[in-house]
């Protein structure tokens, strides 16, 4: 399945342009692992639990877009927007989206 933030595939021709699809990640956070990242931030380094919570969120998302898309039998996924939002109570969202499309 190619994936691309482009609305066009280079040397492809999209054939059929199938429906929207999304992918969504709510990621929990954990009250420990705040605390050390916090500290992590105050003594000036990065927070690598964060970075990876972000990633596992941002691929979460990604796979299942591609899972949505692949079931309507479309082979790539054009034209992606990946959104991250913080909600209440420590709780992350990550929501990818694009068009399914048919290529040859």
């Amino acid at each position: 399945m190619i994936v691309t933030t482009t609305s066009t595939l280079q040397n492809k021709e999209i054939v059929e342009y199938i429906d929207v699809v999304y992918g969504e990640a709510i990621m929990g956070a954990n009250v420990v692992r705040d605390f050390l990242a916090g500290i992590s931030d105050i003594v000036g380094g990065r927070s690598g639990t964060y970075e990876g919570k972000l990633s596992e969120g941002r691929e979460i998302a990604v796979r299942e877009m591609k899972e949505k898309a692949s079931k309507l039998g479309a082979n790539a996924v054009i034209g992606v927007d990946l959104d991250f939002e913080t909600l209440r109570d420590g709780m992350m969202m990550v929501v990818a989206s694009g068009t399914a499309v048919k290529i040859n």
